[in-house]
């Protein structure tokens, strides 16, 4: 007799959605209570809490059971519990709390969602937590950065009860609570199921391992990807649920079904392994795929990866009788050339040739407008990932400068901000720290909790002009890591993003000190000064780093737009050809080298019909002496400039042509 699928983890699904009633009742009560805007995370964390994907949590965690999470992987009362679920605040707001008291938690918009009545507040230590819950200190770790540098300093835990879930616009139909993807299974009639967790795109050799594990467990299977918080620089959930929306024709009619999970992931290797096994448990599923390095975050600083390969599949496997799901462990599936199929990869035969491609490399192939290749991918899931994510010469990007006061942030950034426009590719916006500061932030001071407004804010902005094709500069202090590394995050992937360190030291910004404000520091007349006071955090992930001690405006801007060039977001203008080659007979170093056709207007113009009786003999190949004849070539062929240095001057141009090196063509 069918009795659906296996029971809740701790036997009860938890609901906290209290009636009506008692939502109008907490509602006109909370106009006395502070209030809390849930963050991104939080919001992740309170909707499985209260619809009970995380059951049998009624809560955030109490001080107790937090420590024995950290110390045993257990919840207090002994239940197997893997990862801290915490509700933490700032200093102000947890100041202002006792228990007793009530907290009215709200979305971003104001509503409230639920109440937390405090039974606790309580302190962490967050060096004990990184070290005991995720294995390291290191801020390389996605988790790790956001306890040290972005969670509250207080921990509130008590019961909650919940007015209404998060609202969601977006994919309605894909986000079954667990009640109600319990009671789909039911009404299919399916009772193995084996759940998939992916934050990525899905390809051919993912739907080969899902199409195995469903073999191999006999079962149904739940696709069920994260599309809450994954890591940074991971590609939108739009993009991939509709990736996914197209895999699943690959599957038989009626044997796969694909739903939405709104997890905050920690990135935790193999402690969140057991938490997702539990999770897909609490939704329903009688088994869970683990694949190589399950939920890792890759590499520390050091070049280390956190966590082993097979450290997540060892865990699970321990304690999958205790957790009463089923595991279906994989190794890392690779494309056999000469089979023309995925196996595992200690199945492949010796010697025989194999194709894979990194989530690194996949993302390089899409800066790059490289075809992805059909045996990768699928043609419908390449044209989806195409589409959001175009090359990076359509793309748009921030261009961050940060650096003391004094370093020259704000020239540079004008220089290339006219050089941007100069290039015409792209609508360009310059946002100043101090401009925004008094066009948008003329409330915020300098402390640290204050820059770091300021910092966001600029980011932002600037994020959204990135992300609708345009250059976004930014030229502010910036001082802390943790907020530039937002600032990152906002932008990419969907945008480029480039961090330029100022690196000019102190005694050289302090000697120039434009606006006097070293001095006044130095008098005591301005507290909290970056370099003097307060701390500058210089930064360890610039893409371009400039010292501009004994380096102009003009010369730094270049560096930056010779890296935005190298990299693909700028393509090169097409010459005017007779300065092109004047320019590069001298030595110069023209930033011109792209695929370009000329004007059509100078089709047919020999090169020395422009320098007048400037003989020219040149051995450019065939394109360049279509170019240099006049052929009606250049009307069909798209020709790559600068032209080889294999081209001479018969007899050099006249002396009164000739400059230093570098110097610009001559006046037209």
């Amino acid at each position: 007799m069918y009795d659906g699928p296996t029971s809740p983890y701790g036997g009860k699904l938890v609901d906290l959605v209290v009636s009506p009633r008692r939502a109008a009742e907490l509602k006109a009560a909370a106009k006395h209570w502070p209030s809390w805007v849930l963050t991104p995370r939080q919001l992740c964390d309170f909707e499985l809490i209260a619809n009970g994907g995380f059951s049998p949590l009624t809560g955030f965690l109490s001080e107790a059971d937090y420590d024995s999470v950290l110390e045993r992987m257990r919840l207090a009362d002994g239940t197997l519990w893997p990862m801290p679920v915490n509700l933490d605040l700032p200093e102000d707001l947890g100041a202002k709390l006792a228990p007793g008291a009530s907290l009215a938690l709200r979305d971003r918009e104001g509503t409230m969602l639920g109440a937390l009545h405090v039974a606790e507040i309580y302190r962490p230590d967050k060096a004990r937590e990184a070290e005991l819950a995720f294995g390291t200190t290191d801020r390389a770790h996605p988790a790790v950065a956001y306890l040290f540098d972005e969670a509250g300093p207080v921990y509130v835990s008590g019961p909650v009860e919940v007015l209404s879930l998060p609202s969601h616009y977006d994919y309605k139909a894909l986000r079954p609570t667990p009640a109600e993807l319990r009671a789909t299974f039911s009404r299919l009639g399916w009772s193995r199921i084996v759940a998939f967790q992916t934050r990525n795109p899905m390809h051919r050799a993912h739907v080969e391992l899902t199409r195995r594990a469903a073999r191999e467990a006999e079962a149904n299977l739940l696709i069920h990807p994260v599309v809450g918080m994954t890591k940074p620089g991971d590609i939108d959930h739009h993009t991939r649920v509709r990736t996914y929306q197209t895999v699943m024709s690959a599957y038989p009619s009626s044997t796969a079904t694909l739903a939405l999970l709104p997890l905050a992931m920690r990135m935790g290797g193999p402690r969140e392994a057991v938490w997702h096994a539990i999770i897909r448990r609490n939704y329903g599923a009688t088994h869970f795929i683990v694949g190589r390095d399950h939920a890792g975050p890759g590499r520390g600083r050091d070049g280390t990866p956190f966590y082993g390969p097979y450290d997540a599949q060892d865990l699970l496997k321990e304690h999958s009788a205790e957790l009463g799901i089923g595991v279906v462990a994989f190794q890392h599936l690779v494309y056999v050339e000469e089979r023309a199929e995925y196996m595992a990869a200690d199945e492949v035969p010796d010697g025989a040739r194999t194709l894979d491609i990194s989530g690194t490399e996949l993302r390089r192939h899409l800066a790059e407008g490289r075809e992805l290749p059909a045996w990768f991918t699928f043609p419908a899931v390449a044209a989806e990932l195409q589409k959001s994510y175009p090359p990076r010469a359509r793309q748009g990007f921030t261009v961050l400068l940060t650096g003391l006061s004094g370093s020259g942030k704000s020239t540079v950034a004008s220089v290339l901000q006219a050089k941007l426009l100069e290039d015409g590719s792209r609508p360009v916006t310059l946002l100043d720290g101090d401009v925004v500061r008094r066009q948008i932030s003329p409330e915020l001071g300098f402390s640290r909790q204050d820059r770091d407004v300021n910092v966001r804010r600029i980011g932002w902005v600037a994020s959204q002009i990135a992300r609708q094709g345009g250059a976004a500069i930014c030229a502010a202090i910036a001082p802390y890591a943790s907020a530039r590394r937002e600032v990152r995050e906002m932008t990419a992937p969907a945008a480029g993003f480039v961090l330029v360190h100022l690196s000019t030291p102190l005694e050289v910004c302090e000697a120039r000190d434009p606006k006097g404000l070293y001095a006044k520091a130095r008098g005591g007349i301005l507290e909290a000064f970056t370099g003097i006071t307060d701390p500058y955090e210089a930064p360890e992930d610039a893409e371009v780093t400039v010292d501009t001690t004994d380096l102009s405006a003009e010369d730094a801007a270049q560096a930056i737009l010779d890296h935005l060039r190298r990299e693909g977001y700028l393509r090169d203008r097409a010459p005017v050809a007779g300065d092109e080659l004047l320019a590069q007979e001298q030595g110069a170093s023209p930033s011109l080298g792209a695929m370009r056709p000329l004007p059509a207007s100078r089709e047919g113009t020999t090169h020395a019909s422009r320098w007048q009786d400037l003989p020219l003999a040149v051995t450019t190949g065939d394109r360049g002496r279509a170019i240099m004849q006049g052929g009606s070539a250049l009307a069909k062929e798209e020709v790559r400039w600068p032209l080889p240095r294999s081209r001479s001057f018969a007899d050099g141009p006249p002396p009164s042509t000739r400059g230093p090196v570098g110097e610009a063509p001559l006046p037209r």
